[in-house]
């Protein structure tokens, strides 16, 4: 047999990414979702810092939830993903980027890693972890919001207020998708 000559024990990355409002974390969840239907052992996880709409559960903008585990640092991964065959880690850009290597070692040992997060900050730069991440990764998928402008695809992620910090967890009252045309980088900088 075919197989037979290659012992395949699983265990990849897939990276859901793009701008705010365009569906990675009801993504994340409806492939979650299908694994747990399959009885797969799934484990979520979600950075302590977006509290944005609940503080255990990762809720999507259209109000989609799961129960995750609360985590301050990607190595609290390890310690929860022990039995698990499916992870799920969203808003992967509030995280270190020890969440490379981390991903790259539950791979590795067999995992699926699904990993939801920003590719660009608002000031349109690649936000970090994302592109080491979109590297390893076996599977991308980058879906597209609507520019709140135009109405064009949209990739870029528009904030509203001032403010320098790299990091403001806010939804739409702070942000908003635009296309690469509508989008207005920062002046400042």
């Amino acid at each position: 047999m075919v197989g037979d000559w290659y012992p395949h024990k699983g265990g990849w990355i897939e990276v859901i990414c793009g701008s705010m409002f365009s569906g990675k974390t009801e993504e994340l969840i409806r492939r979650l979702r299908r694994a747990q239907i399959a009885k797969q052992k799934v484990v979520v996880f979600k950075p302590r810092i977006d509290n944005r709409y609940d503080d255990e559960n990762i809720v999507s903008h259209s109000q989609l939830q799961l129960p995750s585990i609360v985590i301050d640092k990607p190595e609290d991964i390890l310690q929860h993903a022990i039995f698990a065959q499916v992870i799920g880690i969203d808003e992967v850009q509030f995280l270190s980027t020890d969440i490379v290597e981390i991903a790259q070692k539950l791979a590795d040992s067999g995992k699926r890693v699904i990993i939801a997060g920003l590719d660009k900050d608002y000031r349109g730069r690649p936000f970090p972890p994302m592109p080491e991440l979109l590297a390893l990764a076996e599977y991308i998928t980058k879906p597209l919001a609507i520019c709140m402008r135009c109405g064009a695809p949209a990739n870029y992620t528009q904030r509203l207020t001032r403010s320098d910090k790299l990091v403001e967890v806010g939804a739409d009252e702070i942000y908003e998708a635009r296309c690469r045309h509508c989008f207005e980088p920062p002046k400042d900088e």
